[in-house]
């Protein structure tokens, strides 16, 4: 199935420059669009490809210059450009399925309307279910629970008990939320655990990664700000205050009773260590060993991090090792003839 350019201007509401009958066939990023296809460009850094390109048009930044393809011009490229993605895709809304009967949802919880429970999804007792909630195959909110409205679960998540689920939160296959913290003290040559008996609260339009964990606090409540985007695999221990707008990528690991302010990225592999604060707007890069408290707006890199300028000073002189090791010698090595030159001085004398 074919459509005109110009009916997918008229979708986005953008304007149209250039020939508006041209047939679109499909969608593709601009790496590998080609005849028929309808691409975009978001930055003046990918603008470069356009002229190699072999798409059919793209979407395009409103003072963005395409030379003689034609171009949809609008304020959102990606937006818009996903947006006509699901229309030729046919990308449509998730039905409402109901309750399956498969499912198990205890006599005490509350659901709310259009709710869409599919098949061994559990719902513990007095748990509450906000409306038009998707709990996908496997899913299994625990006794008490809470959850908002539009909350997507996917398959095999666990919400462990009393865990509180903002509005619009999605969280993805096999993440665990609330699970026990690790704490233990040691009594006797042996490790005993210290109780767990806090909960988590996610805020609303949260994100969670697949295969990530959250754990409950000790007596607290481990937070999750809203908005904050968790990637997968990521672990957040018990007590944590994860603040608002957070990027948190994958693999990354924030130790127990750790703080991070609001629009807070921390890349991917990043190990936090415990009681750690973070502060707002701060940006910690991949692999690094946050052993302290980081002020808000700096840029920390490295193991132990460190500000990035200090960082890249260290390294920079790491590369100079092998040449003051070379000197070194050569200094000893004067050194040692000096003091032999003199001892024989002496001894003559």
């Amino acid at each position: 199935m074919s459509y005109l350019l110009q009916d997918l201007a008229t979708l986005v509401g953008g304007t149209l420059k250039g020939n508006g009958r041209i047939e679109i066939t499909g969608v593709r990023p601009i790496t590998e669009a080609g005849p028929g296809h309808l691409t975009f460009v978001e930055d003046v850094k990918h603008a470069r490809l356009l002229p190699q390109c072999q798409a059919a048009a793209a979407v395009v930044g409103p003072d963005m210059d395409a030379g003689e393809l034609p171009v949809i011009c609008v304020a959102k490229p990606l937006a818009a450009f996903t947006r006509i993605a699901e229309h030729i895709l046919g990308v449509k809304p998730p039905a409402v399925t109901g309750v399956h009967s498969q499912s198990s949802v205890a006599k005490s919880a509350k659901i709310g309307v259009e709710p869409s429970i599919g098949p061994f999804a559990v719902v513990g007792h007095d748990a509450i279910v906000g409306s038009r909630c998707r709990l996908m195959s496997g899913a299994v909110i625990g006794d008490g629970c809470r959850l908002g409205d539009d909350v997507v679960i996917h398959p095999n998540v666990v919400l462990y008990p009393n865990t509180v689920v903002g509005n619009r939160v999605i969280i993805h296959a096999g993440a665990v939320i609330g699970a026990d913290g690790f704490g233990y003290r040691t009594e006797g040559g042996r490790h005993v655990k210290v109780p767990q008996l806090g909960h988590v609260e996610i805020g609303d339009d949260v994100e969670i990664g697949a295969g990530a964990t959250i754990d409950r606090g000790t007596f607290h409540i481990t937070r999750i700000g809203e908005g904050t985007k968790i990637d997968n695999l990521a672990q957040i221990a018990h007590n944590v205050q994860v603040g608002r707008h957070n990027l948190i990528v994958s693999q990354v690991g924030i130790a127990g009773s750790s703080k991070t302010g609001d629009y807070v990225i921390i890349a991917g592999q990043v190990g936090v260590k415990d009681h750690v604060t973070i502060g707002d707007r701060a940006i910690v890069g991949g692999m690094a060993g946050v052993m302290r408290d980081i002020p808000a707006g700096e840029h920390w890199v490295g193991i132990p991090a460190t500000p990035e300028r200090e960082q890249f000073r260290m390294q920079v002189n790491l590369h100079k090792i092998p040449e003051l090791r070379e000197q070194l010698h050569a200094l000893a090595k004067r050194v040692e003839e000096l003091e032999g030159s003199a001892a024989v001085k002496r001894k003559s004398a």
